[in-house]
């Protein structure tokens, strides 16, 4: 925190050292008296008050999330609450949490608590030091066998009006939209309690829906509230009837649509008539529309078109790349569609969206070869390479994890895949880095998905150590 400070310059005429001695004492009275209107505009000097503090700054290693409550006689703290959210491991996303009752005996703020996760006691041990218009704790905070020291300068409170303005709403879910303007057709949101959250998630299995990964870390405000937002991807048809049926569900507090893929800047609405067989969406007939008016438009052929079972559509098309013609180079160009009616249900007519083109450029030629050096090897049956007919080739996002390790004094790129697979040579491709992608989830649907856990890659890491090597990152 940064503090302003002003200086007083006087005109000394006679009595030096009097005329001084003035000066400093109308200043500190008139800065003394400044400091304490400061302050008692922030304390009442009498009835009751409650205050915030939004972050106490070291606890868990800088990764917490704190909310200290004190509670106010006058000027006096006679309570306080201290509502803590961390990482329930390091580098972890799972959150635990604790709230402790503190009491107050001075400037000691002393309490116990459970974690609501995984159960390990807590022991808070505080003191706070006014300074001015701020307050310093120091301390500990035990919770299971780690311990926190706590030193943390300059921090201002909040009134209960300026905390409350903090708070962000949880409106993300819209349960009966009446268009998809501002929601997506396949987007579906289900708000669950936490103690129902696990029985909810295990009656999806066989179900045909995506349910994003993001959605089942719990955050903190979900730890607060007792209710987590699960986010699913479905067919735009069958949402309606699992949005209602979710509702009779038990723990399930609130369920409809929420944002998705569809947006309206890349969106058409159009009648619904000759688009639709009985009252299902004809999708040959509309997968055909679009894949002629992207083949056209971009200059290009399509390679494949394939609807997957929560209704998006994949599009791929393939053109000669123009970058170095003389390699004989293809771009493969990815798109995906959305077509659905344009509101939940009763309408007729429909909406498409096209999503961003993604382009990569491959020498097919060259990958060609390398399948069929691979099906003369050792490792497949015999003259697989002669009698299998190889198709249009298609590429497949593939996840790794990246590890920068400390071999002798030199840093040597360390590539793992981060799902099974059954082609170990993977594993040793040189990749460059322009064909490297941070992974997020929004790849899902595009890529292999992750399954080799971070503490997986942890044990890596150690075996690389012990092996004389130092783990970079």
């Amino acid at each position: 925190m940064r503090a302003l400070f002003a200086g007083l310059v006087g005109l000394i005429v006679a009595s030096p050292e009097l005329a001084l001695a003035q000066a400093n004492t109308q200043t500190n009275t008139q800065a003394n008296a400044q400091a304490n209107t400061k302050s008692q505009a922030k304390r009442p000097a009498s009835g009751d008050e409650v205050r915030y503090f939004t972050s106490i700054d070291g606890l868990m290693d800088g990764n917490a999330d704190v909310i200290l409550k004190e509670n106010y006689r006058g000027r006096t703290v006679t309570s306080a609450v201290l509502d803590v959210c961390y990482p329930a491991a390091r580098g972890s996303d799972r959150k635990d949490r604790f709230v402790a009752d503190l009491a107050v005996a001075g400037d000691t703020l002393t309490g116990t608590a459970t974690s609501q996760v995984d159960k390990l006691p807590v022991t808070v041990n505080l003191t706070r030091k006014p300074t001015g218009d701020t307050v310093e704790f120091r301390g500990r905070i035990k919770v299971g066998q780690t311990t926190t020291n706590v030193v943390s300068p300059d921090n201002s409170d909040l009134s209960a009006q300026e905390f409350r303005e903090t708070q962000g709403s949880d409106e993300s879910i819209v349960e009966a939209p009446r268009d998809f303007t501002e929601v997506s057709p396949e987007a579906v949101g289900v708000k669950v309690t936490l103690d129902h959250a696990a029985d909810f998630l295990k009656s999806l299995k066989g179900q045909p829906v995506e349910v994003s990964l993001g959605s089942l870390t719990v955050p903190c405000e979900a730890l607060r509230r007792g209710q987590m937002t699960v986010s699913l991807g479905i067919a735009p048809e069958r949402a309606a009837a699992f949005v209602a049926q979710a509702r009779s569900l038990p723990g399930v507090t609130r369920a409809g649509w929420t944002s998705g893929m569809a947006d309206m800047e890349r969106s058409v609405r159009f009648p619904a008539s000759g688009w639709r067989s009985g009252d299902k969406l004809d999708r040959d007939k509309v997968s055909a529309a679009i894949a002629d008016v992207l083949a056209r438009t971009l200059s290009a052929r399509l390679s494949s078109a394939r609807w997957n079972d929560k209704g998006r559509l994949s599009l791929v098309l393939k053109r000669a790349s123009d970058t170095f013609p003389a390699l004989g180079l293809t771009d493969t160009i990815e798109i995906n569609a959305l077509v659905a009616a344009d509101r939940p249900t009763g309408s007729d007519h429909l909406m498409r969206w096209v999503g961003s083109p993604s382009i990569t450029t491959v020498d097919e030629t060259a990958a060609s070869s390398a399948l069929r050096r691979w099906m003369g090897g050792n490792a497949t049956v015999k003259d697989l390479d002669k009698k299998a007919a190889i198709e249009r080739p298609s590429f497949q996002m593939f996840p790794m994890w990246l590890m920068r390790v400390d071999m002798g004094g030199q840093e040597k790129v360390v590539l793992e895949p981060a799902a099974a697979l059954s082609i170990l040579d993977i594993t040793e491709l040189s990749i460059p880095a322009s064909d490297l992608e941070p992974y997020d989830h929004t790849m899902d649907g595009d890529a292999i998905v992750p399954t080799v856990p971070i503490e997986t890659v942890r044990k890596w890491l150690a075996r690389f150590r012990a092996g004389g090597g130092a783990a970079l990152s």
